[in-house]
């Protein structure tokens, strides 16, 4: 983007902390004036690098406790396949992302559920919905580190 400096730089930094501040209380954090800060962040809008807000909410609160990481290999690597594994896994609220990797498996999962059973009736619905060559899930004993912020410098 032309023109990305530091101002934009502590634009993103705060709003990935919190994007409900108003634009004065903003200008003020990063020294900018509220019309120059107004118009940076419009200017990241358009630029697409500022692609919305959301509220976060507290998974424990609403019931979802466990987070599990869902390790998936398949024999099958053809275009019609791919596309109806994407299609499946998007159709699932319970899956938060989902990644092509490298290595020993072809997919990881990574899905929030209430608890064990919870995740069993996502796995049997998955399995239902395509052909697997092998499914293994890790639950999170602990979770360390969770954030939403790119670390942006």
């Amino acid at each position: 983007m032309e023109n990305f400096d530091g101002y934009d730089l502590k634009i993103l930094r705060h709003l990935q902390r919190d994007a409900d501040r108003s634009v004065e209380v903003l200008s003020e954090e990063i020294g900018l004036s509220r019309n120059a800060t107004w118009r940076r962040i419009k200017r990241l809008e358009e630029a697409g690098i500022l692609i919305g807000k959301v509220a976060l909410v507290d998974p424990a609160r609403v019931g979802l406790q466990l987070v599990v990481f869902i390790s998936i290999k398949t024999d099958r690597h053809d275009a019609a396949w791919a596309g109806t594994f994407a299609n499946v896994v998007r159709s699932f609220p319970e899956i938060l992302g989902v990644y092509r990797t490298s290595g020993m498996q072809d997919y990881l999962i990574r899905a929030r559920v209430a608890d064990v059973q919870a995740y069993d009736r996502l796995y049997q619905r998955l399995i239902a919905k395509l052909d697997l060559k092998d499914v293994s899930a890790s639950f999170v004993m602990e979770e360390i580190k969770e954030t939403t912020e790119l670390p942006v410098l």
